[in-house]
Protein backbone atom coordinates (compact mmCIF):
# COMPACT_ATOMS: atom_id res chain seq x y z
CA UNK A 1 0.00 0.00 0.00
CA UNK A 2 1.49 3.46 -1.35
CA UNK A 3 1.14 6.48 0.73
CA UNK A 4 -1.20 7.92 -1.54
CA UNK A 5 -3.45 5.20 -1.13
CA UNK A 6 -3.17 4.74 2.90
CA UNK A 7 -4.49 8.55 3.37
CA UNK A 8 -7.26 10.70 2.86
CA UNK A 9 -7.41 14.21 2.32
CA UNK A 10 -10.07 16.14 3.78
CA UNK A 11 -11.00 19.55 1.41
CA UNK A 12 -12.96 22.10 3.65
CA UNK A 13 -14.28 25.32 1.97
CA UNK A 14 -17.56 26.64 1.47
CA UNK A 15 -16.54 28.17 -2.13
CA UNK A 16 -17.78 25.42 -4.22
CA UNK A 17 -15.94 26.13 -7.38
CA UNK A 18 -12.69 26.69 -5.54
CA UNK A 19 -13.56 23.54 -3.63
CA UNK A 20 -13.90 21.26 -6.64
CA UNK A 21 -10.87 23.50 -7.76
CA UNK A 22 -8.41 21.90 -4.89
CA UNK A 23 -10.58 18.54 -4.53
CA UNK A 24 -9.41 18.09 -8.55
CA UNK A 25 -5.82 18.96 -8.24
CA UNK A 26 -5.34 16.83 -5.14
CA UNK A 27 -7.19 13.68 -7.40
CA UNK A 28 -4.82 14.41 -10.43
CA UNK A 29 -2.00 13.10 -8.49
CA UNK A 30 -3.23 10.36 -6.94
CA UNK A 31 -4.76 11.42 -3.08
CA UNK A 32 -8.08 10.14 -2.64
CA UNK A 33 -10.78 13.08 -1.45
CA UNK A 34 -13.36 13.96 0.21
CA UNK A 35 -15.35 17.48 0.24
CA UNK A 36 -16.83 19.38 2.43
CA UNK A 37 -18.76 22.41 1.68
CA UNK A 38 -18.49 23.67 5.93
CA UNK A 39 -16.77 22.67 8.98
CA UNK A 40 -20.15 21.83 10.64
CA UNK A 41 -20.83 19.26 7.47
CA UNK A 42 -17.31 17.94 8.28
CA UNK A 43 -17.86 17.03 11.71
CA UNK A 44 -21.05 15.90 11.11
CA UNK A 45 -19.12 12.94 8.17
CA UNK A 46 -16.14 12.78 11.00
CA UNK A 47 -17.73 12.51 14.95
CA UNK A 48 -13.93 10.81 15.10
CA UNK A 49 -10.66 11.41 13.55
CA UNK A 50 -10.56 8.70 10.84
CA UNK A 51 -7.90 6.45 11.26
CA UNK A 52 -6.71 7.03 7.60
CA UNK A 53 -7.15 10.71 7.62
CA UNK A 54 -3.86 12.01 5.96
CA UNK A 55 -4.61 16.02 6.49
CA UNK A 56 -7.29 18.44 6.23
CA UNK A 57 -7.05 21.23 3.66
CA UNK A 58 -9.17 23.77 5.21
CA UNK A 59 -10.08 27.14 3.97
CA UNK A 60 -9.47 29.87 7.01
CA UNK A 61 -12.73 31.88 6.69
CA UNK A 62 -16.16 30.35 6.73
CA UNK A 63 -19.26 31.17 7.85
CA UNK A 64 -20.92 30.02 11.28
CA UNK A 65 -17.76 27.82 12.02
CA UNK A 66 -14.42 29.11 10.46
CA UNK A 67 -11.21 27.20 9.81
CA UNK A 68 -9.83 28.80 13.03
CA UNK A 69 -12.32 27.60 15.28
CA UNK A 70 -12.54 24.29 14.01
CA UNK A 71 -9.19 23.90 14.16
CA UNK A 72 -9.51 25.03 18.03
CA UNK A 73 -12.71 22.54 18.81
CA UNK A 74 -10.27 19.38 17.11
CA UNK A 75 -7.60 20.35 19.41
CA UNK A 76 -9.66 20.56 22.13
CA UNK A 77 -11.09 16.83 21.35
CA UNK A 78 -7.75 15.68 21.21
CA UNK A 79 -7.40 15.20 16.92
CA UNK A 80 -4.00 14.93 15.83
CA UNK A 81 -5.18 16.41 11.98
CA UNK A 82 -1.97 18.27 9.75
CA UNK A 83 -4.15 20.99 8.77
CA UNK A 84 -2.72 23.42 5.61
CA UNK A 85 -4.68 26.21 6.01
CA UNK A 86 -5.87 28.46 2.63
CA UNK A 87 -6.17 31.67 3.11
CA UNK A 88 -7.12 35.16 1.38
CA UNK A 89 -5.59 38.76 1.15
CA UNK A 90 -5.17 39.84 4.77
CA UNK A 91 -5.18 36.80 6.25
CA UNK A 92 -1.82 35.95 6.65
CA UNK A 93 -1.82 37.20 10.60
CA UNK A 94 -4.47 34.41 11.23
CA UNK A 95 -2.85 31.25 9.13
CA UNK A 96 0.40 32.81 11.56
CA UNK A 97 -1.99 31.91 14.78
CA UNK A 98 -3.35 28.86 13.41
CA UNK A 99 0.67 27.89 13.02
CA UNK A 100 1.30 28.41 16.54
CA UNK A 101 -1.48 26.32 17.36
CA UNK A 102 0.15 23.16 15.50
CA UNK A 103 -1.20 24.33 11.76
CA UNK A 104 1.52 21.84 9.20
CA UNK A 105 1.11 24.94 6.61
CA UNK A 106 -0.70 27.65 5.15
CA UNK A 107 -1.01 28.98 1.18
CA UNK A 108 -2.22 32.48 0.68
CA UNK A 109 -4.54 32.75 -2.58
CA UNK A 110 -3.49 32.91 -5.12
CA UNK A 111 -1.09 29.90 -5.18
CA UNK A 112 0.57 27.69 -7.43
CA UNK A 113 -0.84 24.32 -7.69
CA UNK A 114 2.84 22.59 -7.06
CA UNK A 115 2.96 24.56 -4.00
CA UNK A 116 -0.51 22.84 -2.35
CA UNK A 117 0.64 19.40 -3.77
CA UNK A 118 3.51 19.83 -1.89
CA UNK A 119 2.03 21.20 1.44
CA UNK A 120 -0.64 18.56 0.95
CA UNK A 121 2.80 15.64 0.58
CA UNK A 122 4.38 17.46 3.62
CA UNK A 123 1.12 17.12 5.79
CA UNK A 124 0.79 13.42 5.09
CA UNK A 125 4.50 12.44 6.24
CA UNK A 126 3.61 14.42 9.19
CA UNK A 127 0.59 12.71 10.09
CA UNK A 128 2.20 9.48 9.03
CA UNK A 129 4.99 10.05 11.42
CA UNK A 130 2.23 11.55 14.10
CA UNK A 131 0.25 8.15 13.86
CA UNK A 132 3.30 5.87 14.16
CA UNK A 133 4.90 7.89 17.49
CA UNK A 134 1.23 7.35 18.95
CA UNK A 135 1.30 3.86 17.75
CA UNK A 136 5.19 3.36 19.72
CA UNK A 137 3.95 5.11 22.72
CA UNK A 138 0.96 3.04 23.69
CA UNK A 139 3.21 -0.08 22.80
CA UNK A 140 5.51 1.09 25.10
CA UNK A 141 3.34 2.02 28.17
CA UNK A 142 1.06 -1.23 27.77
CA UNK A 143 4.57 -2.88 28.75
CA UNK A 144 5.21 -0.71 31.18
CA UNK A 145 2.16 -1.40 32.75
CA UNK A 146 3.48 -4.95 33.56
CA UNK A 147 4.98 -3.75 36.15
CA UNK A 148 4.16 -3.18 39.67
CA UNK A 149 4.54 0.12 41.81
CA UNK A 150 7.98 -1.47 43.44
CA UNK A 151 9.32 -2.20 40.02
CA UNK A 152 8.62 1.41 38.23
CA UNK A 153 10.86 2.43 41.06
CA UNK A 154 13.69 0.11 40.67
CA UNK A 155 12.81 0.45 36.33
CA UNK A 156 13.39 4.69 36.59
CA UNK A 157 16.54 4.43 38.67
CA UNK A 158 18.12 1.33 36.16
CA UNK A 159 16.96 3.47 33.22
CA UNK A 160 18.79 6.48 34.86
CA UNK A 161 22.35 4.27 35.09
CA UNK A 162 22.34 3.45 38.80
CA UNK A 163 23.86 0.42 39.64
CA UNK A 164 21.84 -1.85 42.23
CA UNK A 165 23.87 -1.12 45.16
CA UNK A 166 22.97 2.60 44.93
CA UNK A 167 19.19 1.73 43.73
CA UNK A 168 19.16 -0.39 46.80
CA UNK A 169 20.36 2.81 49.00
CA UNK A 170 17.81 4.91 47.58
CA UNK A 171 14.84 2.47 47.88
CA UNK A 172 16.05 1.10 51.26
CA UNK A 173 16.09 -2.43 50.33
CA UNK A 174 18.93 -4.94 49.95
CA UNK A 175 21.18 -5.13 46.85
CA UNK A 176 19.85 -8.88 46.10
CA UNK A 177 15.88 -7.75 46.71
CA UNK A 178 16.83 -4.63 43.86
CA UNK A 179 18.76 -7.68 41.38
CA UNK A 180 15.06 -9.92 41.49
CA UNK A 181 13.53 -6.89 40.69
CA UNK A 182 15.47 -5.83 38.06
CA UNK A 183 15.24 -9.37 36.73
CA UNK A 184 11.48 -9.20 36.82
CA UNK A 185 11.86 -6.00 35.27
CA UNK A 186 13.63 -7.08 32.09
CA UNK A 187 11.29 -10.22 31.92
CA UNK A 188 7.80 -7.85 31.81
CA UNK A 189 9.37 -5.09 29.55
CA UNK A 190 10.89 -7.31 27.20
CA UNK A 191 14.30 -5.51 27.06
CA UNK A 192 17.33 -6.48 27.55
CA UNK A 193 19.84 -3.85 28.84
CA UNK A 194 19.19 -0.66 31.08
CA UNK A 195 19.58 1.47 27.51
CA UNK A 196 16.67 -0.45 26.14
CA UNK A 197 14.96 0.19 29.33
CA UNK A 198 15.26 3.62 29.03
CA UNK A 199 14.36 3.81 25.43
CA UNK A 200 11.18 2.36 25.90
CA UNK A 201 10.58 4.74 29.17
CA UNK A 202 11.31 7.41 27.05
CA UNK A 203 9.05 6.80 24.25
CA UNK A 204 5.96 6.17 26.77
CA UNK A 205 7.11 9.57 27.88
CA UNK A 206 10.03 11.62 26.80
CA UNK A 207 10.11 13.39 30.57
CA UNK A 208 10.30 10.10 32.08
CA UNK A 209 14.13 10.12 33.37
CA UNK A 210 13.89 14.21 33.85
Amino acid sequence: MTELDANLIHVIDDDDAFRRSLVFLLESVGWQVVPHRSAEDFLQACPNQPPDLGCIVLDIRMPTMSGLELQQRLRGEGWTAAIVFITGHGDVELAVQAMKRGASDFLEKPFKDQALIDAVATAVRRASKDRADSARREQALARLARLSPREREVASRIARGLPNKQVARELDISEKTVHIHRQHVMEKTEVGSAAELAHLMLQADPRALD
